[in-house]
């Protein structure tokens, strides 16, 4: 039990502030039988859940042929091995659900600067 305890309580990894309307690349490490790789997912953060060891945050990408994807990783997992910030934007809502409705140049969103 006291495993548990410690796994809890040790110090999460170091990982950047990061906010809806972020665009990232989120380095995933994935397990194929018995090998192991690092895949990138890239695209717009948009939402990001509070909640202790339980922080999540939700990137949406456009795939081929216009195709959305939405993946959502858990911030302190071991999985995620890096996240990189590659811009921020301006938004004025915690949740860009507005974004799935979105095609082409509709989809931009002004940069911070």
């Amino acid at each position: 039990m006291s495993d548990l305890v410690k796994a809890l309580e040790a110090p999460a990894p170091t990982h950047p502030q990061i906010k809806p309307g972020d665009t990232v690349k989120v380095h995933v490490r994935i397990v194929e039988g018995n090998r192991e790789r690092i895949q990138v997912f890239q695209g717009l953060v948009i939402r990001v859940r509070r909640g202790g060891n339980n922080e999540n945050f939700t990137v949406r990408r456009v795939a081929s042929h216009g195709i959305g994807v939405e993946r959502t990783f858990l911030l302190r997992s071991p999985r995620v091995e890096q996240i990189e910030v590659l811009r921020r934007a301006k938004v004025r809502r915690a949740n860009l659900y507005y974004m799935r409705g979105r095609r082409g140049k509709a989809a931009r969103l002004k940069e911070q600067r």
